[in-house]
């Protein structure tokens, strides 16, 4: 039997590219996300290019029972899992604390937070009798606060803190906990953050080379490998044109 990752948010970016590096890498996979369609699609990519096994859980992770619903109603033969990627999470609108949308901010922490948490314990069970390894995807915005970051920020310095505490919590239980935090990347991110202005959206990355979700996929994948005696807790990743949220060496 393969091992088995489990991945949320797997329809695009880090999510999508976690899927193909860890297919690659010869584990079977229970791919998560809102998107049917996109889950269908990925799933016939996977095991026509990697004849590896593959299981699909259409859910959104602000709504508690669905989530537990869907874990609950994964078969027995795919309950030993791993590894698991924690990756759901978006950010919506760049705007001023005083004018920006309560909407949005309601959004961005069930999605960055309550998510993370609904998913990872219901699966706890079935953490708890694997060992698994635990991989949360957080931001250099989880580190360093920047002006209209706001309720962002915000939800990422908890999925910071829930990182470490986690760590701590789940010591004694020999389950891994790593947290990542990525700098610029280049996915479906900044579209959704503009709300599908691609102009905005494109400018994120002017003048620069920003990471790809393969070399985060690549990271979360070596680190999921190591002996059983070594935890990295976190790492925050960056371009090399990027040494923080307000600092960029942009070609002119």
């Amino acid at each position: 039997m393969n091992p088995i990752v489990f991945i949320s948010g797997a329809t695009s970016g880090i999510g999508m590219a976690c899927a193909r590096r860890f297919a690659k890498g010869n584990y079977d996979l229970i791919i998560c996300g809102r998107r049917q369609n996109r889950l269908d699609e990925l799933k016939a990519e996977l095991e026509d290019t990697y004849n590896t096994r593959v299981f699909t859980l259409s859910f959104d992770v602000q709504i508690r029972q669905a989530v537990f619903d869907a874990i609950d109603a994964i078969p027995l033969e795919w309950r030993k899992i791993n590894v698991l990627i924690n990756n759901a999470g978006l950010s919506l609108g760049r705007d001023n604390f005083s004018t920006a949308n309560l909407d949005d901010w309601d959004t961005m922490f069930q999605t960055n937070i309550n998510g993370l948490i609904y998913v990872t314990k219901a699966l706890m069970p079935l953490l708890q009798q694997n060992q698994t390894h635990i991989f949360n995807i957080g931001s250099i915005a989880g580190k360093e606060v920047y002006e209209n970051g706001n309720a962002y920020c915000a939800s990422k310095f908890a999925v910071d803190a829930l990182s470490k505490s986690m760590r701590i919590d789940l010591l004694k239980e020999n389950i891994k906990v790593t947290a990542i935090h990525p700098g610029a990347v280049e996915t479906e991110f900044s579209l959704v953050r503009y709300k599908g202005d691609a102009e905005k959206a494109s400018a994120v990355y002017n003048g620069m080379t920003p990471l790809k979700g393969e070399d985060i996929a690549d990271v979360i994948f070596y680190t999921a490998q190591l002996p059983a005696h070594v935890c990295i807790n976190e790492l925050t990743i960056m371009p090399t044109q990027q040494a923080s949220t307000a600092h960029f060496n942009r070609n002119n």
